[in-house]
């Protein structure tokens, strides 16, 4: 069984056959993610439960179930949630997003997160793969029905935050404020510092009133081409 450890004595996590890779956008979203006071959380789309796992590793109070359609990546992410000694406060429910309602209670969590499929299927941007253009593409569920299940899980005033492509700003805002969350903290995430952004982290609160607050932008690597401060600080590394 081949793992990726995400810094040295740190999480590890399978690599299902080289089918998964660890990937930047789940780490940062968990970074971003304010996890501060909850005691419950979400992972929409958990995938191999990354996000999930860092979140109960960065806060020691919270509780996390994560949400995986794809049976087989839900059978991954248990075999993460026990390598990494989370029996107890991460579970992986199968389970298809878009009936919530018909497992989840609403208004259970104070945080909810998600890491959707990015690209329409008609973009011409789908893998190979079934499982991979299922997790890179919106064939099983749109982002409507990410920020829909959202919203219904979220309690009054908690917060779901996610990750995606800054060329789809606009839906996701649209999106958002469809189901009465409120974007209130939004970063732009750029390999170098003079790139355009490749990823945006935002972060809504249901039911808050409008006004969001630009974070500074988080640069992926420094002039040398080496690791930036935040991402060494993010990776742990020294």
């Amino acid at each position: 069984m081949l793992t990726d450890e995400l810094w040295p004595d740190g999480p590890a996590f399978i690599r299902d056959h080289g089918a998964f890779q660890l990937g930047t956008d789940a780490v940062l979203l968990a970074d971003f993610a304010a996890a501060d006071g909850a005691k419950r959380a979400c992972d929409l789309g958990c995938g191999t439960g990354v996000v999930a796992i860092l979140l109960a590793l960065k806060q020691a109070a919270l509780a996390v179930d994560g949400i995986e359609l794809q049976p087989d990546w839900a059978s991954v992410a248990r075999e993460n949630v026990c390598l990494n000694g989370l029996d107890g406060r991460v579970k992986i429910i199968d389970g298809d997003l878009r009936r919530h309602r018909d497992f989840l209670t609403a208004g259970a969590y104070d945080l909810v997160v998600a890491n959707p499929p990015y690209y329409p299927p008609a973009s011409g941007k789908l893998s190979g793969s079934p499982e991979a253009a299922t997790a890179r593409a919106e064939l099983s569920c749109t982002l409507d029905d990410v920020c829909a299940a959202a919203a219904y899980l979220t309690r009054w005033g908690g917060r779901f935050a996610l990750v995606h492509k800054p060329e789809r700003l606009c839906d996701i805002v649209r999106a958002l404020s469809a189901h009465g969350l409120e974007p209130k903290r939004l970063r732009f995430v750029h390999n170098r510092c003079n790139a355009p952004p490749s990823l945006v982290l935002i972060e809504a609160r249901r039911g808050s009133k409008p006004s969001v607050a630009v974070e500074p932008p988080l640069i992926l690597t420094d002039a040398s081409g080496g690791d930036s401060p935040e991402v060494k600080r993010i990776y742990h590394r020294s």
